[in-house]
């Protein structure tokens, strides 16, 4: 964004103390849970362990959500910058990583050119990956018994860019009313048949297999933020053995599971899942977030039919579905970064592609804890991780707290934050005052950096990426906006 936006909302690092922010809440009435003080670690609900059916332990309550760097080699293996950044997650704390990071399960499903990739060529590096976590984890925890680490499986689908950052090679299920003239596919483009599905649960199996021979604890079968296993979900009006009918867009999940229990016994599966989805929005005339136009929008997965709110009658049947499967690991977000991301991650200052805040972005941090709450009540026996508490900034530790005491989740997951303060989960552990100069401040160069081909990372507070010639060409794009 340029130097000269100003949000229309107030910065959290404006909201100085409790009562700020409680004032604020009740004028807005934004009823967020929210603990004016926190406990001595010995009380804290950040150190409570989980206990999983399969007798695993995760350590403690706060988790790492999948982060993909777009810095991988072109051949899908894992470069300095991938290795950095793992060594965020392994000294962040946080006891459960739930996928790392997005790993393409074929050349032909990346999202980017630079997305790694899991194959019989690029096992070792795999191999490597972790043992280079549990090295880092144990430099600086001492042990990694109660550590769970995952390994997040995806194909791009509808956004697959395997070969160029500005060119799109779609595998779409379907022809959507607004996608496929938004990225550029006519309505008639072609579809993925049936067989071709089929052959993308084999990679998947294939991929779990590897995964476990790597060492990891668990794959997440990745159906959230618009791409293939979330796309499924919505594919209504697709006809054969993969659409139309719940039990039928279902079908991609039970597959991939079944086969993963057979060609993998004993490997841990999760789900990362787009809990809610609403309409695409586009930038208004005022730079703001608008909805697309619709009077009935039935692409909406856990969305009311006009597109505009949250109904997660179809989310409570896919859970009810995976818990049957035996699944237990369950990572809740919503929306899509693609055409929807304040839904995704609440911000102030928007990436290259997006769009002012339509709402204050504290209400969407409400959303995503309000809906992983319902779903935990409703689902007392899966393992529930909330996302979106980035925004939160000095107070996320406050909300977290409160969620976590009222049984709202049963994990906190640290996304973009750990980027620019990997530390934060563990000095919440300890007890200690956060180092305000680490926040993330959602400025959203971690995603304005890819969607303009560069490497993703916090440019304005990791040093790493500030000194890097990237960091220049960054401002530049970000100026002529």
């Amino acid at each position: 964004m340029s130097e000269k936006y100003k949000p229309a909302f107030p910065r959290m690092a404006q909201l100085k103390t409790a009562v700020d922010l409680r004032n604020y809440l009740e004028k807005n009435d934004i009823n967020l849970p929210f603990d004016d003080t926190l406990l001595p670690p010995t009380e804290s609900p950040f150190n409570r362990s989980i206990q999983l059916k399969s007798g695993k332990t995760i350590g403690n309550s706060l988790c790492i959500l999948p982060m993909e760097g777009w810095d991988g080699t072109t051949d899908g293996r894992p470069t300095d910058f991938t290795r950095n950044r793992w060594k965020k997650f392994a000294i962040s704390g946080a006891k459960l990583l739930f996928g790392c990071e997005a790993v393409a399960v074929c050349h032909s499903g990346k999202a980017n050119p630079n997305q790694l990739v899991l194959n019989t060529d690029t096992f070792s590096d795999f191999v490597d990956l972790r043992e280079f976590i549990l090295k880092e984890h144990t430099d600086a925890f001492g042990k990694t018994d109660d550590l769970l680490i995952g390994l997040q499986l995806t194909h791009s689908g509808r956004f697959c860019k395997p070969r160029s950052h500005k060119a799109f090679e779609a595998k779409i299920l379907y022809s959507h009313p607004f996608l496929n003239s938004k990225f550029g596919m006519p309505a008639d483009y072609p579809t993925l048949t049936d067989e071709e599905i089929d052959q993308i649960i084999e990679q998947y199996v294939e991929a779990a297999v590897l995964a476990q021979k790597a060492g990891f604890d668990f794959v997440d079968v990745k159906h959230c933020h618009g791409y293939l296993g979330h796309e499924f979900l919505s594919a209504v009006n697709r006809e054969g053995r993969y659409g139309g009918s719940f039990e039928n867009r279902t079908r991609y999940l039970r597959n991939i599971v079944a086969g993963i229990r057979q060609a993998a016994p004993g490997l841990e599966i999760g789900i990362r899942l787009s809990a809610f989805d609403m309409l695409p929005f586009k930038k208004g005339p005022v730079g703001s977030g608008i909805p697309e136009s619709a009077e009935q929008y039935p692409f909406a997965f856990g969305g009311k039919s006009n597109g505009l709110g949250v109904d997660l009658t179809e989310t409570k049947a896919f859970l009810s579905l995976a818990e049957s499967l035996g699944i237990q690991l369950v990572c809740i977000t919503g929306g899509s970064p693609y055409y929807n991301p304040h839904l995704m991650r609440p911000a102030l200052f928007p990436p290259s592609d997006g769009y002012l805040p339509p709402e204050d972005p504290l209400i969407g941090v409400k959303r995503q804890i309000d809906v992983t709450n319902e779903l935990k009540q409703a689902f007392p026996e899966l393992v529930i991780i909330g996302s979106g508490y980035s925004y939160l900034q000095e107070w996320l530790p406050n909300v977290a707290q409160a969620v976590l005491q009222k049984g709202m989740a049963d994990s906190i997951g640290f996304g973009r934050m750990v980027l620019s303060y990997p530390t934060m989960p563990a000095d919440m552990i300890a007890g200690h005052s956060l180092v305000r100069n680490l926040i993330c401040r959602t400025f959203s160069d971690c995603t304005t950096a890819p969607r303009n081909g560069l490497i993703s990372g916090c440019y304005p507070l990791d040093p790493l990426y500030k000194k890097r010639p990237e960091a220049e060409q960054l401002k530049a794009i970000k100026e002529s906006l």
